[in-house]
């Protein structure tokens, strides 16, 4: 792993984060399919993460 690189993680109420390239991600979360370094990711997240509610109160309010 090289200083500075990173990966996009969501979890299963679809909020995303970022974690370290070459460690595990934590249990709770899967990669998001796009990796770089800590500006570009987090400029990922703000592109793809358009709705902050999590997923369950996403569903609850459209009921």
């Amino acid at each position: 792993m090289r200083d500075g690189e990173y990966k996009v993680v969501v979890n299963d109420e679809e909020q995303y984060s970022i974690w370290f390239a070459g460690r595990p991600v934590p249990d709770g979360w899967r990669e998001a399919g796009f990796a770089g370094d800590k500006q570009q990711c987090l400029d990922h997240i703000e592109q793809v993460w358009t709705d902050m509610r999590p997923r369950s109160l996403r569903e609850a309010m459209g009921r």
